[in-house]
């Protein structure tokens, strides 16, 4: 059974929106603040080709704080190692099965990706202290529930990503040129949103999500927004050359293996 039919926050997503409360928030196990910015990172890594051939991998899921700033190592005590283990044990493996996949370090240490990411960035989530979990939550129930809502997150977002980038707009061949308006439609539904975008070189090779969230972490609601900075790749640039870089490096990609017809 997956852990997130398991544990609920009973916080509900009919509360305010995190960074646009008009209202003091009291209760942090429902109003994710201060770090209520929210970037879902994606990598593309091409040296060397990290993944699947034909798919983003996951950097992790970041809680900047609403001016932009951020906080970091939020709570040493809970450090946890073997987050595989601690995976296991509560239930989610499905949850490690994809991360060993789609959630990999360049240098082949995943354990020790995973640790920091989660000490790093998931200790400082107001909605995922421990008090905020349900009465008789194993230790470390929060971290558990921190990677299933990156990989959720990550899969709705990569699905899209995939399947909608390309449109009668793009050019295939030798330079794939992708316009940035179809950059712009592919985050979540109906919602036209910009993400970040930062390069190596002359290659695409991260793209951030921003989300602000009703409800808890554990459970709530994302909410597709513009990004709140640009990354180093050139936005007013209207055709997205560095991609080709990035793709013919790791796959050459046709319409068809993006499941366009």
């Amino acid at each position: 059974m997956d852990l997130f039919k398991r544990i609920s926050s009973g916080c509900g997503t009919s509360g305010q929106t995190s960074c646009h409360n008009t209202t003091k928030q009291t209760n942090s196990c429902c109003f994710e603040s201060p770090g209520g910015l929210l970037l879902q990172t994606q990598f593309w890594d091409t040296d060397p080709s990290t993944g699947p051939s034909d798919s983003w991998t996951i950097h992790g899921l970041w809680p900047d704080n609403c001016d932009g700033t951020f906080t970091e190592n939020c709570d040493s005590s809970r450090d946890y190692t073997d987050i595989a283990g601690l995976l296991t044990a509560q239930g989610a493996s499905d949850t490690l099965s994809f991360m060993e996949t789609f959630w990999i370090d360049i240098n082949g240490q995943n354990e020790q990706f995973w640790e920091h990411e989660w000490s790093t960035h998931g200790t400082c989530y107001s909605t995922l202290e421990p008090t905020c979990l349900p009465s008789g939550s194993a230790k470390g129930a929060e971290a558990v529930a921190f990677f299933n809502t990156v990989v959720k997150l990550f899969q709705q977002n990569i699905y899209t990503f995939r399947n909608n980038l390309c449109s009668q707009d793009c050019f295939w061949g030798e330079r794939a040129n992708i316009p940035l308006n179809s950059i712009k439609r592919i985050s979540d539904g109906n919602a036209k949103v910009t993400p970040s975008l930062d390069c190596d070189g002359s290659s695409l090779n991260q793209i951030s999500w921003y989300f602000n969230v009703k409800g808890s972490l554990l459970d709530g609601e994302f909410l597709p927004i513009d990004a709140a900075e640009k990354g180093s790749f050139p936005l007013e640039d209207p055709l997205l050359p560095a991609l080709q870089g990035a793709f013919q490096q790791k796959l050459t990609f046709s319409p068809a293996a993006l499941g366009v017809s």
